[in-house]
């Protein structure tokens, strides 16, 4: 009985935070404890105050409340939703209807979600206030990093931080990332000076919306002042990746800009000119320094080969990004990643406490005070079981049990389906911490793109259109994200059934897989698209032409290893290194997307 009890406690963590490294960041760590310390009353006070300020709404009139803030009433007459059964009011309030549908306050603009709905990124309504409550989360970060790192105020951040393209919805509203909206704010613009938080990049570069001349000035930037660098970051992994890519590709470019103390003329906004311009001139040994680094063509620990000072890498790798780890741990000489935040365009969710643990061990305190937080339970099979399942609050989660996350925001989001699967690892306080598990139906990622099995699904079936004159079919067809590579792309494993063509056509050659590549790609997401052409952070989708029979060995593998014969479907995505040794030694041909496929930045929505 004690050896549980023993390992009840271990997961319950009361110690206080700290010592603070100042007053300052005192009064935000005693703040998370009062927040965690009775995390069920503060998510009740949450959910009075949401519902009582949106009670005159059309969505809570519906619902019949007549003014009840109780979570009994709330839980008895308001229905657990997803994206496309609000869809109908957001499109209202997106075409122009200002009246109180979703929420009593006016919505300000849509946030898009990296999740889609029709191939179409989703509308996430927010009210001004969100800024003050998010920037709040971002105002935690650095106390509890300060706690396990000294001395950050010493030197600076390298982060490779963009915005992305935004749209206009036909009644007016701006739609565009929680992240550009973030940065375009003022309170990231005219934030105040804080030691702790100093980053290398100019405000100028991080608002260009020209991905090249962004991420040109902030790597030049971040050369100029390599010694004052104490981490680097990005927001993804994926992120940062494709930085340390383009130093591979411009390195001669920068280093020649270093030496001359002169800017690439291909930066032509002129805001990003004047703001690189207060670091120019002329340095000739750093020039040659960062030529010794690049030509010699061995990328291992770059990081810190460039960047000394280095303690550690401020990226997300949990979720899919964890396949990034060995990648970054290359580049950087294995230096601690730290995952420091849990959020999502819908809402801001919490902290880790631990943020140098290993990536593995990621864990967020959900921080009750963001919104009020449900849980779906997931049963083994990986469903929310019961017809009509019962959601569990935030305070009475159990250790070690999966959850998909519910939430009801003070922007007008109730009792909302997020999508994410969380598991529960122990408790701050009262406040449980979540690890991170996966996004539900989500197949393929390689950065903020999430495609789901039915769409990879209309994607062959749309490309396998081009076969048909060639008398040919997809017998079978897998996939996986490549991560090997910067950026990731995907890889589709076709198998081919080719029969003799009666018109004159011959056998399927490469131009027409090439054409299959594209095909594909035009059928995928807007998010997706997006990342293809705008931001250049997947690369082109490539098919691999397995031989006839490889999907046969397949399934005697997966056979071998006790999956029912009776029971087994071929994958739709393989992670497992050798199932996809397996396919890879029965490649006949590979084939890339040719160009880019078509995607409009300024559609409204």
């Amino acid at each position: 009985m004690m050896a549980v009890i023993k390992t009840i406690e271990s997961t319950v963590s009361s110690t206080p935070l700290g010592p603070a490294a100042n007053e300052k960041d005192a009064e935000k760590l005693r703040f998370i404890e009062e927040m965690t310390a009775d995390a069920d009353a503060v998510q009740g006070k949450v959910l009075s105050e949401i519902l009582s300020r949106n009670a005159k709404t059309e969505y809570l009139e519906r619902c019949k409340l007549d003014g009840a803030t109780d979570r009994e009433c709330f839980k008895a007459k308001v229905p657990v939703v997803t994206y496309e059964d609000l869809q109908p009011e957001i499109q209202r309030i997106a075409n122009g209807d200002r009246s109180a549908i979703l929420s009593a306050h006016p919505i300000s603009e849509f946030l898009t979600s990296s999740g889609t709905s029709a191939g179409e990124r989703k509308l996430m309504p927010t009210i001004k206030e969100e800024l003050d409550r998010r920037q709040l989360l971002y105002s935690l970060l650095m106390p509890v990093m300060n706690l396990y790192v000294p001395g950050l105020d010493k030197g600076k951040g390298l982060y490779f931080l963009f915005v992305k393209s935004e749209t206009k919805t036909p009644g007016g509203l701006t739609a565009r990332p929680v992240l550009t909206s973030y940065y375009k704010s003022e309170h990231f613009k005219s934030r105040p000076y804080d030691p702790y938080n100093v980053y290398t990049s100019p405000t100028a570069a991080i608002l260009c919306a020209d991905s090249f001349q962004s991420m040109y000035a902030q790597m030049l930037c971040g050369l100029y002042q390599r010694l004052d660098v104490l981490r680097v970051g990005a927001v993804f992994a994926s992120g940062l990746l494709r930085a340390i890519r383009f130093l591979q590709l411009h390195w001669e470019q920068l280093a020649a800009d270093i030496a001359s103390g002169t800017l690439n003329p291909r930066i032509g906004d002129p805001s990003v000119r004047e703001a690189v311009s207060d670091l120019l001139r002329p340095d000739p040994e750093l020039a040659q320094f960062l030529t010794f680094e690049c030509s010699k063509g061995d990328w291992s620990g770059i990081v810190t080969r460039v960047w000394p000072n280095t303690k550690y890498l401020d990226v997300i790798v949990t979720g899919a990004m964890a396949q990034y780890i060995p990648t970054l741990e290359y580049y950087s000489g294995g230096l601690p990643m730290a995952c420091t935040m849990y959020a999502s365009s819908e809402c801001y969710f919490g902290i880790n406490l631990r943020p140098m643990c290993a990536p593995s061990e990621v864990s967020y305190t959900i921080m009750p005070n963001m919104g009020y937080f449900e849980f779906l339970a997931i049963d083994a099979a990986g469903t929310c079981g019961a017809a009509t399942p019962q959601l569990v609050d935030l305070a009475h989660v159990e250790v070690g049990k999966e959850y998909e996350l519910v939430i009801t925001t003070y922007a007008g989001l109730y009792r909302y389906r997020v999508g994410d699967i969380l598991r529960v690892t122990g408790f701050h306080n009262s406040a449980p911490q979540f690890r991170f598990v996966r996004r539900k139906n989500v197949l393929l990622s390689i950065e903020s793109d999430k495609t789901d099995e039915s769409e990879l699904q209309r994607a062959v079936e749309t490309a396998s259109e081009l076969l048909k004159p060639y008398n040919a079919t997809v017998v079978e067809y897998t996939s996986h994200a490549y991560t090997k590579s910067i950026p990731g792309h995907y890889v589709i494993y076709w198998e081919l059934l080719e029969r003799e063509a009666g018109d004159g056509k011959g056998p399927v050659d490469g131009e027409v897989m090439g054409k299959c590549c594209l095909a594909m790609e035009e059928a995928m997401n807007s998010v997706y698209r997006q990342s293809r052409v705008a931001d250049g952070s997947i690369g082109p989708l490539e098919i691999r032409v397995v031989r006839s029979g490889t999907f046969e060995e397949l399934m005697d593998y997966a056979i071998s290893r006790g999956a029912s014969i009776n029971q087994y479907k071929v994958p739709r995505c393989v992670n497992f290194p050798p199932i996809l040794e397996l396919l890879d030694s029965r490649v006949v041909s590979a084939h890339f997307s040719p160009a880019p496929p078509k995607w409009t930045p300024h559609r409204s929505v």
